[in-house]
């Protein structure tokens, strides 16, 4: 078989979970260094994937953890990205760059955070991350849980976890305003008490879970969970944890059913449409997970919190067509936003419709015109159309 047939098959193989067939194409001479036409190795096709045990094979033959795509993404990032943190402990195990950044300056701690990878985020930090690292919008991980979370249960979490690492909550963004700033102005109370270190959990069910959740011990967890459920069936932050703790597991189908008991209890508890949606991405039904979105955004449209999520899942399947629509809405409630902006003016890119990409990178000029990476992304768009 010539090298280049075995070289695109050790890729397909990866992104498939197929083992058993990546091992005899290495066999057969394919090479962990070979790149596809997105500069994807094999290892980062399986990372994309979350395919563990191909992972582990192809690092065992030797992949680089540090490898970049066209988009400059490498695994390690990738992982961190997706919340996919058994990988990303692996990569650490191989030698992953902690400092490395993706296009954004961000680290693997950053999109972990923002997106609310509560382990991926625990895991980082405990490689020695730097928690304060803000990358090219100006965001540390705290600005980025903040801004981009909701104060509620996960967020809550997110952020403790990196106040206790050590993470500044007066270091100020582009705009001059701190994480307890915009705490304060999103009127999250319970993360400004975090952030003050005034708050104190007075649920010692949850206190203990929480640690033995820390300590990877989820059946324990779970055990002091149910406990307390046992003399308070309707607590809705019980139910959360049984959940949460459940779907590190993988006991996904179990985990929603704790979700949706929580949202018969209360339906108006929106963010257990976003805990189910994440459960749904974990099982790879993205139409099932895109729905849950959606009924958040339905019952709350005001709200920019689960449409902005929504957007970014829609840009990792590559619908960047529904993800430029979901900004357009974005923009309209909060026109300010030059990060809203910025995601638009990618998916235009992606779509191949520079001027259109031009015309959202200049909204995000218009209100941080002295940032360089937005014209730098708008000197690009310039040379794509030939200008």
């Amino acid at each position: 078989m010539k090298t280049e047939t075995v070289n695109q098959l050790v890729i397909h193989a990866s992104e498939q979970g197929d083992a058993e067939a990546v091992r005899q194409l290495l066999a057969e001479g394919a090479s962990v260094e070979y790149k596809d036409a997105d500069g994807r190795t094999a290892l980062m096709a399986a990372t994309q994937k979350n395919q563990i045990g191909v992972v582990k094979v192809l690092l065992e033959a030797g992949s680089d953890v540090n490898a970049r795509d066209i988009t400059l993404l490498t695994p390690f990032i990738c992982s961190g990205a997706n919340g996919f943190h058994e990988i990303l402990s692996l990569l650490l195990d191989y030698g992953a760059d902690l400092k490395s950044v993706n296009r954004f300056g961000g680290t693997a701690l950053l999109p972990s955070s923002e997106k609310g990878y509560l382990k991926t985020v625990q895991r980082c930090l405990d490689a020695g991350i730097p928690v304060n690292h803000a990358n090219d919008l100006g965001w540390t991980a705290l600005l980025e849980s903040v801004i981009l979370g909701n104060g509620g249960r996960l967020y809550s979490d997110v952020i403790e976890l990196l106040v206790e690492a050590g993470a500044d909550v007066h270091l100020p963004d582009r705009d001059g305003k701190s994480s307890l700033q915009h705490a304060i102005d999103l009127k999250q109370e319970k993360v400004v008490r975090i952030l003050t270190k005034e708050y104190v959990e007075t649920n010692e069910a949850i206190k203990q879970g929480k640690l033995l959740a820390r300590a990877d011990q989820y059946e324990e967890a779970i055990g002091v969970i149910e406990k307390a459920l046992e003399s308070d069936s309707q607590n809705a932050d019980l139910i959360y944890y049984k959940g949460h703790f459940l779907q590190e597991l993988k006991r996904f189908e179990e985990a929603l059913q704790q979700y949706q008991q929580a949202l018969a209890i209360n339906p108006t508890d929106l963010d257990f449409y976003f805990y189910t949606a994440n459960c749904l991405r974990l099982m790879k039904k993205p139409g099932e997970a895109l729905a849950e979105y959606n009924k958040a955004v339905a019952l709350d449209p005001e709200e920019t919190f689960y449409l902005y999520h929504k957007s970014n899942y829609l840009r990792e399947l590559g619908k960047h067509e529904e993800a430029v629509q979901a900004m357009n809405k974005l923009l309209a409630l909060q026109p300010h936003r030059y990060d809203f902006s910025f995601h638009k003016a990618n998916s235009l890119r992606s779509l191949g419709r520079h001027e259109e990409a031009i015309e959202a990178i200049e909204n995000a000029i218009k209100h941080d015109p002295k940032n360089p990476l937005y014209h730098t992304h708008k000197q690009k768009s310039l040379e794509l159309l030939g200008k």
